[in-house]
């Protein structure tokens, strides 16, 4: 099948942008338990977005959604307001756990819970950026279960397999209740959430 082309492409020299700051930000970071360069999660982020064709904020947001919680702090929100705009920056902090650090951060059960009850009330481009971390996170944690068996859950620092199941059960549910708002690429990813969280057991 041929290529196929477009003179009116969604990504522009904004999204190319991101990526460099979001590489820049991470850039020592890995993925939990492995060497995996963390920005490798980030363009996972991006690229379902991009794949449930959404806009082009929200796959920048995607590409910045932990630059807040992960050292960032409002001073990132600041910057990426002025770099991206109000929506990108407003998209990320509604995906942020935390905005003080992670030395600061509640407990990860407060934090979960809290962040399942925010759901219900994010706005439907927050809520597509949230579902795309969470679906890349779970897919992430069924290969690597896969690959070391019950060794990965002490990577999580709840270190509880079924505090793990718990949480990303309470994430599909969640979202589930919010499919109407999700738009049909958004419902695509949902599915694949929930057929993911059922491996997960």
């Amino acid at each position: 099948m041929p290529e196929t082309f477009t003179d009116d492409p969604l990504t522009t020299e904004r999204f190319d942008e991101a990526l460099v700051y979001a590489s820049r930000h991470h850039r020592r970071q890995l993925r939990k338990g492995g060497r995996i360069p963390y920005v490798a999660h980030l363009l996972a982020v991006a690229a379902i977005l991009l794949e449930m064709e959404t806009s082009e904020d929200e796959a920048i947001a995607g590409l910045l959604h932990d630059v807040i919680e992960d050292g960032g702090g409002m001073a990132a929100h600041a910057e990426i307001t002025e770099r991206f705009g109000a929506d990108v920056a407003r998209i990320v902090l509604a995906n942020s756990d935390s905005t003080t650090g992670e030395a600061e951060k509640a407990p990860w059960h407060d934090r979960k819970r809290e962040y399942l009850a925010s759901i219900a009330h994010e706005q439907p481009d927050e809520l597509r950026v949230s579902l795309a971390d969470k679906l890349h996170n779970a897919r992430s944690i069924v290969q690597d279960h896969r690959n070391v068996g019950n060794d990965l859950w002490s990577r999580f620092s709840t270190g509880s397999a079924e505090d793990v199941r718990w949480y990303y059960r309470g994430l599909a549910d969640a979202f589930g209740a919010r499919a109407d708002d999700l738009g049909p690429g958004g419902r695509r990813a949902l599915a694949e959430l929930e057929r993911t969280v059922d491996e997960l057991g």
